[in-house]
């Protein structure tokens, strides 16, 4: 792993979080997904934050990690200075065909659970644009 930049790996896991933040707020899909999920404000405020936020960002950071290790360049027969192949566009490309991965299978879960199409899409967008940036952040970031 020596090819991994741990400090790109930390801001492109706390960049999903953000993200999060942004694409659930009240002014883009907020309001939508509250009222797929059948949530009010109440129920939202009776929920543990201090337990939601905190395994949010550890999974975000597990996911740049694995992202990551997907994106290093080294192989294991290396043993002096390799090539780095991994640039911006790569790591966007590979954090946009992770997303790919993860949209399937909450369309999958979702139709199971005959969740609306208007909440898979908002989920699965964005989990496709946050592997997105996380992967163009770690492929900027060699």
């Amino acid at each position: 792993m020596p090819t991994i930049n741990w400090i790109a790996v930390l801001v492109a896991g706390i960049s999903s979080f953000g993200l999060g933040a942004i694409w659930y707020s009240p002014k883009l899909f907020g309001n939508a997904w509250m009222k797929d999920n059948g949530l009010t404000e109440e129920k939202l405020k009776a929920g543990n934050p201090a337990k939601i936020y905190s395994w949010t960002l550890i999974l975000s950071l597990i996911a740049s990690v694995n992202l990551a290790m997907f994106l290093s360049d080294t192989p294991a027969e290396c043993t002096g200075v390799c090539a780095q192949t991994t640039d911006v566009t790569w790591g966007a490309t590979a954090g946009f065909l992770a997303g790919i991965w993860v949209l399937c299978f909450i369309f999958i879960l979702g139709l199971f659970e005959h969740k609306p199409s208007r909440l898979l899409w908002i989920n699965s967008g964005y989990a496709l644009v946050a592997l997105t940036l996380m992967g163009a952040i770690l492929g900027l970031w060699r």
